[in-house]
């Protein structure tokens, strides 16, 4: 406990899943947190994304482990909202040590439009860098910045069943996003090197989130049945791995997330995570 005291982070894509798990987890450890979600969906997302409401509930449980919190319902797309609320908070809470690029979508499904293509990559890969880049001025000598990658967007792009690569326009977008994350981040890590930042990746592999419970990431592991459920989908999650588990806890994510961006980590740089029960062994990466 307490490897985060004296520390704030910015969490984006808090209002649920790996985004709340992290910001508790940071919480938990001592940090103050800035925090920021969407809070209404995306017309070509087709599951809901966190509301409001989420974002509100991530909040509290902050305010749980006594920790200061801002919360803000932004875009990552809109890298002004973002530097607006970023600059206000880091005035409030006296500096920025942790990036937490966290928010993404994975809008799934052959019948998705090519706006679904420019929606994942811009939230996925776009956001990142709005995020990353609205912060970057805050950021002093021993600062930390986290991605959150993924597993399966790094799989080639040589489609299923012919539909092109995770399924149709989203999953196209989302697959180019994660790619480009990989990239980035080494590069950054290399121009920050000299300032004594460090920038790093985590990869998951499937994550019991939303992201993964949907009809639509359902039927990408099911393709052989018309409407699958989520039993059904859970008889081929565990292929993805070389363990024989379906999917991880979102805190295993937060604890690798918890890692490096303390001062343990002070040496880890350009780095690419992979949290993922052995997938990315399985997929060759």
């Amino acid at each position: 406990m307490g490897r985060m005291t004296g520390k704030v982070a910015f969490v984006t894509g808090a209002g649920r899943g790996q985004g709340r798990s992290h910001a508790v987890h940071l919480a938990d450890e001592g940090a103050d947190l800035v925090i920021v979600d969407i809070g209404e969906d995306i017309d070509t997302n087709s599951y809901p994304l966190a509301t409001a409401a989420d974002l509100e509930e991530t909040a509290r449980l902050v305010e749980k482990s006594g920790r200061r919190v801002i919360a803000a319902q932004v875009d990552v797309r809109d890298r002004v909202g973002l530097k607006g609320v970023l600059d206000d908070a880091v005035a409030d809470l006296g500096g920025l040590d942790v990036v937490v690029a966290n928010a993404g979508i994975c809008p799934l499904g052959n019948d998705i439009p090519v706006q679904g293509f420019v929606d994942a990559f811009d939230v996925d890969f776009v956001g990142v860098v709005n995020s990353v880049h609205v912060a970057l001025p805050h950021l002093k000598p021993g600062g930390s910045i986290v991605v959150t990658g993924s597993v399966a967007g790094l799989v080639p792009q040589i489609g299923i069943n012919g539909q092109g690569g995770m399924q149709g326009a989203g999953g196209d977008g989302y697959g180019l996003a994660k790619k480009m994350i990989r990239d980035y981040t080494k590069s950054l890590a290399l121009t920050l090197g000299p300032s004594r930042i460090r920038v790093n990746a985590v990869h998951p592999t499937n994550v019991d989130t939303d992201m993964l419970h949907n009809s639509a990431m359902y039927q990408t592991f099911r393709p052989d049945l018309a409407e699958p459920t989520r039993e059904d989908a859970e008889v081929t999650f565990p292929f993805m791995q070389a363990m024989p588990v379906p999917y991880i806890d979102a805190s295993d994510i937060s604890h690798a997330v918890v890692y490096l961006a303390s001062d343990e980590s002070r040496y880890v740089t350009g780095q690419q995570l992979f949290v993922d029960a052995g997938a990315s062994l399985k997929l060759g990466l």
